[in-house]
């Protein structure tokens, strides 16, 4: 294919920067969204209280939510990874970047945090304890059977008695 300067007329002239204008090749393209730590945790609560047949499915409809978002939400969640920001923590526009990452670790080291790691170690020593409990039992069963089985080819067995040999 070959362009002649007829062709060209209309298109912009190439001057190597790259912008972001809204004029861009790209910008007809759609933008990825973006939620909020809050936004997350209210779809997560709402979801959670759905309990009416197809409520559940018409929330993601209504929001343009995946069931995946809320999974992945309720995991980050539960790891206390996903936590709301009090408005009195949120940053004023202005702030130095020292200030807002002074508050992120204070989030990240907070009693939220702490609280699920302990109800996830709760629940985890819960499961562990009945797996124990299970496997405890399955043992004391398979040494009662075995010690059943072993009297049970002890009476079994035929006293050999020795024939006339020729």
């Amino acid at each position: 294919m070959t362009l002649t300067i007829a062709d060209t007329r209309g298109l912009r002239a190439d001057d190597g920067v790259v912008s972001s204008s809204a004029a861009g090749p790209r910008s007809d393209q759609p933008r990825r969204r973006v939620f909020t730590a809050e936004y997350k945790l209210r779809m997560v609560a709402e979801y959670d209280r759905a309990s009416a047949p197809g409520e559940r499915g018409g929330l993601l409809r209504r929001e343009g939510l995946y069931h995946s978002h809320i999974i992945e939400w309720r995991k980050a969640r539960d790891a206390g990874t996903l936590v709301a920001r009090p408005t009195a923590e949120r940053p004023e526009v202005g702030q130095d970047r020292e200030n807002e990452q002074t508050t992120a670790r204070r989030r990240r080291r907070g009693p939220t945090g702490e609280q699920a790691e302990v109800e996830r170690l709760r629940r985890q020593n819960e499961k562990l304890a009945k797996d124990l409990a299970r496997t405890q039992a399955a043992l004391d069963i398979m040494g009662k059977a075995h010690a059943l089985l072993e009297l049970l080819s002890e009476s079994a067995e035929p006293t050999r008695e020795q024939g006339p040999s020729t």
